[in-house]
């Protein structure tokens, strides 16, 4: 679907029969509609997604990058990728698992003393407070190794990994209740909740446990603390999704489960698979715990350390009345409650049917003490008739449930039928229906896992792709389709292929929340939010070596890497510290030595480490490996390893021969240079430019370029004096580069204020 710019966009208009300018004639508008197939309603859909040059988004979502084991940030409605955020795995352009402190925060995710190096990311919660999205952390688990990372939405990235202590695989995280306290895991397969325990299958019934972990978040340090962290034993259910209840439900939780028959499979042994006998009852479990009160037994020492980890036992949990039962249909993919807490819906793959459960029944039934029966471990379980307040027949598969900004309006994803229904869970009616394509997954709505979800788009999570892009291999892309919710009657609006991975679910919150940063402090490790005891400030570079170890301490700015050249000997081991001198917004710098599989992605402000053996004598390039500057290709140096006891047989550099006229050439273009820069500061100091932010940053930025040139005017005149044209040229050079950067900064700074109504000052 073809983008348009604000001129066509008028055309739309005015070929529906409104009235409207523009610069192209409606026959020019016509003959493209001919030429591609358009519709109207295919240029109406395309206005709607189309976010002009140099505007933003409403919203940014995030998305699990499935088997990437990584995160997929993208603008809501235009669709456009922003970012993949490395988190399980390597993610080379940010280099992450390849500097020393991003290998750090890997590492927290070995298991066993092994490194994995691979995830299964499947869902994504934003933190929240009060229940509402507060744009400040990312939570997302790993499927496969059951592993929870940290994500700070400061500057997106990964800040910490912790491992299950328990669990073997899990599927229901990350889930946060309403002001962060806790992010909710639930495990999926049952297994011996001991390390390295073997039991047989035979004695599943017995030994094997589900269980949910409630991770304590610490949000000044913005790290999870799993010394004040525990679980709850549950039965060898699989537990599947959760939910934090809010509102009227605070401090309660929910998770579904599925193969509650606690079935094993033995195709090999003559018996029925998995899928026969993991479906064979009407219903499965929904677990309803008060977390609170749990967290409180644990707290008063009623726990059991397994793996040095606090585990409360179902025996305990019953006993305290934490933990209770309620059927629901089979095999659901979704335990999803309201804005205002008092429901949970849950929907059975395999059922017609959502069913809509009133918490305030839920809770007279618990007072009552009205149970149905017990299941095998002893807990309670609370009839589903004592517990629904109403069934909604959707169509086939649905699966999962998120909610709009008008009251009692939901949206349900139906996997078999590959449609999204709305329907009222109030009335208990179906509002209207739209395909997609095909066999939809989870949605979601904008915020809609909030207390205040903000409407207007959704998103439906396409498994198949089938038809709808080029063929690029047996191995589709997912199909990520936007579609308007704002009116009575659902619009689909835009098809995105998603190449990474299998984005499982996604999160979307309004764009204007999030506060990244644009600099880290001079100096600072990212990873760890503190300063990096090698961050170095300029003028203080320098080589430091200790018997074998090689230590550097280098700078980074437009365009050189200081230091230029770095000898070593062959087997010393290699220490590269490098800062990030750069102020201005989006200058970051790349760093890479030729074949020793390093690379680091130093953002302004940021140090970052690098380490590697010198295992083999000879010449090594390195370099910038970000696009920089206009002479980025000369930001380079070299890495010299040396045989041992190598001497030099010659001495001196290789020299050009500049001359007074070379010298004399460049401070021309050096003055020339200055009358530029003179006139973008006149303008900007002529308006109001104190009133944009982004600008005052910018000045900043460029008179902090501008301010280096003193001390290198002061050397290419002394060269001058000396007669030395060649340091006196190339000094003078380097003047002009800074200026070079001054300049960019004025002029970008200079458009900003031009395209944005600057005012004139009295």
């Amino acid at each position: 679907m073809k983008r348009l710019n604000r001129t066509a966009i008028s055309l739309v208009v005015g070929c529906m029969g409104f009235a409207a300018s523009a610069v192209w004639s409606a026959d020019t508008l016509q003959d493209v509609l001919k030429e591609r197939g358009l519709s109207q309603q295919d240029l109406l859909a395309a206005a709607k997604t189309y976010v002009p040059t140099g505007k933003r988004d409403e919203f940014v979502a995030f998305a699990s990058g499935g088997q990437s084991g990584q995160v997929i940030v993208y603008a809501i409605p235009s669709m456009r990728i922003l970012k993949y955020i490395g988190v399980f795995t390597p993610e080379p352009w940010q280099g992450y698992g390849f500097d020393e402190s991003s290998k750090a925060v890997l590492k927290q995710g070995r298991i066993d003393g092994k490194d994995i190096t691979w995830g299964d990311t499947h869902h994504p919660a934003i933190s929240e407070t009060n229940g509402e999205y507060d744009g400040q952390f990312l939570f997302i688990n790993d499927k496969a190794n059951p592993r929870l990372a940290v994500i700070d939405l400061r500057d997106f990235e990964t800040k910490q990994i912790v491992v299950n202590p328990i669990f073997k695989s899990e599927h229901g995280g990350a889930f946060v209740t309403t002001n962060s306290e806790y992010v909710i895991e639930a495990a999926q397969y049952a297994a011996p909740l001991e390390n390295k325990k073997f039991y047989p299958l035979e004695e599943f019934n017995e030994k094997y446990r589900g269980g949910i972990t409630y991770w304590k978040f610490d949000r000044k340090e913005g790290r999870i603390d799993p010394a004040k962290s525990f679980s709850l034993e549950l039965p060898p259910y699989s537990q599947d999704l959760s939910d934090a209840g809010k509102g009227a439900s605070e401090g309660w939780s929910f998770t579904n489960s599925f193969c509650s028959e606690r079935y094993v499979g033995g195709i090999e042994k003559g018996r029925p698979p998995y899928e026969a006998g993991c479906s064979a009852k009407d219903t499965d479990y929904m677990h309803v715990v008060n977390w609170k009160k749990a967290a409180e037994l644990v707290a008063a020492g009623k726990a059991k350390k397994i793996n040095g980890h606090d585990v409360l036992m179902m025996e305990t949990a019953v006993k305290e009345g934490v933990l209770f039962l309620i059927p629901e249909p089979k095999s659901p993919h979704g335990v999803d409650v309201t804005p205002d807490g008092k429901h949970i819906i849950v929907a059975g793959k395999l059922d017609t049917h959502v069913s809509v459960y009133s918490f305030e029944k839920i809770q007279a039934a618990i007072k009552a003490g009205k149970f149905e029966s017990k299941d095998p471990y002893g807990i309670p379980v609370i009839a589903m008739k004592d517990a629904v307040s109403t069934q909604v027949s959707l169509g086939l598969g649905p699966l999962h449930t998120q909610y709009d900004s008008k009251p009692c309006v939901a949206y349900t994803s139906l996997y078999v039928d590959s449609q999204v229904a709305k329907w009222n869970y109030c009335e208990g009616k179906v509002l209207d229906k739209v395909s997609v394509h095909y066999n939809i997954g989870h949605l979601m709505t904008m915020e809609g896992d909030s207390t205040k979800p903000a409407g207007k788009y959704l998103v439906a999570l396409n498994k198949l792709a089938i038809d709808r892009f080029v063929p690029v291999g047996p191995l589709h892309p997912q199909n990520h389709q936007l579609i308007d919710i704002s009116g009575d009657k659902m619009q689909l609006l835009y098809d995105m292929p998603l190449p990474l991975g299998e984005p499982h679910y996604a999160v979307a919150i309004d764009a204007k929340k999030l506060k990244p940063a644009v600099r880290y402090k001079l100096g600072t490790d990212s990873r760890t939010d503190k300063p990096h005891p090698a961050a170095t400030k300029a003028g203080e570079e320098r080589i430091v070596k200790k018997g074998n170890k090689v230590e550097v301490f280098g700078t980074l700015i437009r365009s050189h890497i200081t230091p230029e050249t770095i000898e070593v000997e062959v087997g010393d081991e290699v220490t590269i510290n490098l800062t990030n001198l750069e102020r201005a917004q989006d200058e970051t710098h790349g760093f890479t030595v030729s074949t020793f599989n390093t690379h680091a992605s130093v953002e302004p402000g940021k140090t970052v480490s690098v380490k590697f053996k010198a295992d083999k004598e000879g010449v090594y390039p390195y370099y910038c490996t970000e696009f920089c500057s206009a002479l980025h290709l000369e930001m380079q140096g070299y890495l010299l390893v040396k045989p041992k006891g190598w001497k030099p047989t010659k001495t001196g550099l290789a020299a050009q021969n500049y001359t007074e006229a070379d010298y004399k050439a460049t401070v021309k273009k050096v003055a020339d240079t200055q009358v530029i820069i003179d006139s973008v500061v006149a303008y900007i100091t002529s308006v109001n430019y104190k009133d944009f932010p982004e600008v005052v940053a910018m000045v900043e930025d460029a008179f902090d370029q501008l301010g280096k040139t003193k001390d290198i005017k002061a050397k290419h005149e002394a060269a001058a004096a000396k007669k030395d044209w060649e340091n006196a040229n190339l000094w003078a050079e380097q003047v002009w580069q800074y200026q070079v950067k001054t300049a960019d900064l004025g002029l970008r700074a200079k458009t900003f204020l031009e395209q944005n109504g600057a005012k004139k000052v009295k």
